[in-house]
């Protein structure tokens, strides 16, 4: 084989004795906990969401160094589904503007909230999932479930919401236009409990984006690999995503970003 490929039998020997480099070895460790995380997930992250969470652990890899090495081993995630919605606004209600103007980000948590409902195809019929997401942190802090998409299942998510943010004042809760926010019961709720209603513009399916966003990740991760027999095997499995999958997440993301903020700002100590 030496002669063939015109390399020397010493030369060929001593790189086989020769010991892995330490980028080698850092590959290695990271191949390791990138599968750990690519099974722990199912077999759905694809590389930037798997460099988002190497990052919150602490590691310093990049984008790039995470894709190659995915891609060498033949790791990867499952595609987005790209689809076309169609559908009618109703009418803001007097007084409701946009209030965000696609601006998703938030400093503090439970100052800017969006919220949306989505339709998860079973083979008892359709199940309506609608969520609340504090925009900080980007957990979901509130959801429902219900065979119709009527007004009484969002309040009953951002009632949720409320409770376990401990009754906030000022927050601004955006949605679109469907009849279940526009609704007369759906406004008195956010003003009795001290929430300021935003609404998209009509046809602006990007006012909404950051919750759109939450959707197309839930059905791309776990929906579209699922055929769900009844509504409650539904519920059950979104229920699994949001609160052991999705919230967990975000929560070692904050915790990370509020360690790494720390540091910045932590005082140094002089030695005399």
């Amino acid at each position: 084989m030496c002669c063939c490929l015109h390399v020397s039998p010493s030369g060929y020997y001593a790189w086989e004795a020769r010991a892995p480099s330490a980028r080698e070895s850092d590959n290695a460790r990271l191949l390791m906990r990138i599968r750990e995380i690519h099974d722990d997930s199912g077999g759905i992250i694809g590389a930037p969401r798997m460099h988002e969470d190497l990052v919150a652990e602490g590691e310093t890899a990049s984008p790039n160094r995470i894709a190659r090495l995915m891609a060498a081993h033949g790791i990867q995630g499952w595609p987005r589904k790209r689809n076309r919605r169609f559908g009618g606004s109703s009418q803001r209600p007097e007084g409701i503007d946009n209030r965000l103007e696609r601006d998703f980000t938030a400093r503090e948590p439970d100052t800017k909230w969006v919220t949306d409902i989505t339709e998860i195809n079973t083979l008892e019929g359709k199940l309506y999932l609608c969520v609340v997401i504090d925009l900080f942190s980007k957990l979901v802090i509130g959801w429902a479930m219900h065979h119709r998409q009527d007004r009484h299942m969002v309040i009953r998510a951002v009632e949720m919401a409320v409770w376990h943010r401990q009754e906030p004042k000022d927050v601004i809760l955006h949605s679109d236009r469907g009849c279940q926010f526009t609704s007369g019961d759906y406004q008195r709720f956010l003003t009795g409990k001290g929430l300021i209603s935003s609404m998209s513009a009509v046809g602006h399916c990007g006012d909404n984006a950051a919750c759109e966003g939450f959707f197309g990740v839930l059905k791309r991760e776990r929906v579209h690999h699922r055929r769900y027999r009844t509504r409650n095997e539904a519920r059950a499995d979104l229920f699994d995503y949001i609160e052991r999958f999705h919230n967990p997440r975000m929560r070692r993301r904050v915790a990370a970003q509020d360690q790494k903020f720390s540091s910045l700002f932590k005082p140094s100590v002089k030695t005399g």
